[in-house]
C-alpha cells in the first residue's frame, strides 16, 4: 500500500493516549458513516480517492475526548467479525487509522477487487457502542 497509509497510522499514534480505559463511548441514535466515493461496484484506476462521510456526529482527531465525535478507520478487505470492538483498533495495512481527523485519502491499491468499509473510533480508537459503520463498498482496481 502507498506510504500515505503508513503516515496516517503514525500520525494517529502520536495523537493517541497509550491506553484506553476499556469503556466504549455511546454513539448517538442514527449516527452513520458512509463512503461518498468511490461508488459500490465502481471500476477505478490508481490512484484511488476514498471520500468519507458522517451523519449525526462530528469528526475530531484521536486523543480529543469530545461528546458525539470520532475519527475514521478504513477497513480494506477486512471482516468485522475478526475485530475486537471493545479495545483500540490495531493499525495494519488493511485497517488504516485516520487519527488526524482526515475525511479522505488518495492512495494506490493493488489491482483486483477490494472491499472498503468505514468504522468510526472514539478518542482512543475504540469503536462506539453501537459501532458507527458504513456499508461495505466493493471496487475493482484496474
Amino acid at each position: 500500500m502507498k506510504p500515505i497509509f503508513a503516515a496516517c497510522a503514525a500520525l494517529s499514534l502520536f495523537a493517541t493516549p497509550a491506553l484506553a480505559d476499556g469503556h466504549r463511548t455511546t454513539a448517538p441514535e442514527g449516527a452513520a458513516a458512509y463512503i461518498i466515493s468511490p461508488d459500490d461496484g465502481a471500476s477505478v484506476s490508481n490512484p484511488v480517492t476514498i471520500v468519507f462521510g458522517l451523519d449525526g456526529m462530528g469528526v475530531a482527531p484521536a486523543g480529543v475526548e469530545k461528546d458525539h465525535t470520532g475519527h475514521f478507520h478504513v477497513l480494506i478487505n477486512t471482516d468485522l467479525a475478526t475485530l475486537d470492538m471493545d479495545n483500540p483498533l490495531p493499525a495494519s495495512d488493511t485497517l488504516i487509522h485516520f487519527g488526524g481527523g482526515q475525511t479522505q485519502v488518495t492512495t494506490d491499491l493493488p489491482s483486483g477487487t477490494h472491499t472498503l468499509q468505514l468504522l468510526l473510533g472514539d478518542w482512543s480508537h475504540v469503536p462506539h457502542d453501537p459501532p458507527v459503520l458504513s456499508d461495505v463498498v466493493t471496487i475493482t482496481v484496474d
